[in-house]
């Protein structure tokens, strides 16, 4: 286990923007404050859907924001918005700031990782989760590829 102490990524944003959840997918430390945001001009709600951390579902006015806080790693937490169905996003929780969420190219970066073995997951809304081990020694890069498929 990594015992890292508090070190949290740069502000963890979840907004809602042309009735579209931005970013999609994000990921969060657990103790690190998720600012949730209402950009938009009509009424939305930031409904969570939780296995391990409390549910909660915010009403959320134009121009609105509130901070929620997880307490306990959970992959992944599932929002919505009641108002609209469409809207969806999803939440990696976890203990540590080793995570990332791919770009558009499907490439993702974990900076700063310290020497040691890992067992890297990389999860897809749609088609699961896939997981590989790795082994990074002092000042080394690693690639690795996930390979998914419809089911």
């Amino acid at each position: 286990a990594l015992n890292q102490g508090t070190i949290y990524p740069a502000l963890a944003r979840l907004e809602q923007k042309g009735c579209r959840f931005t970013p999609h997918v994000l990921g969060v430390q657990v103790g690190q404050p998720l600012q949730l945001a209402n950009a938009d001009q009509t009424l939305h709600n930031i409904h969570a859907v939780t296995r391990v951390n409390d549910d909660f579902n915010l009403g959320m006015t134009p121009g609105s924001v509130a901070t929620r806080t997880f307490t306990a790693a959970e992959t992944m937490i599932a929002f919505k918005c009641d108002v609209h169905t469409w809207m969806t996003a999803y939440a990696g929780v976890v203990p540590h700031p080793y995570f990332a969420v791919t770009g558009v190219d499907g490439r993702f970066t974990l900076k700063g990782l310290p020497p040691g073995d890992y067992v890297v997951t990389a999860w897809h809304e749609k088609f699961g989760t896939r997981t590989a081990r790795v082994t990074v020694a002092r000042n080394e890069t690693k690639e690795m590829a996930f390979q998914f498929s419809a089911r």
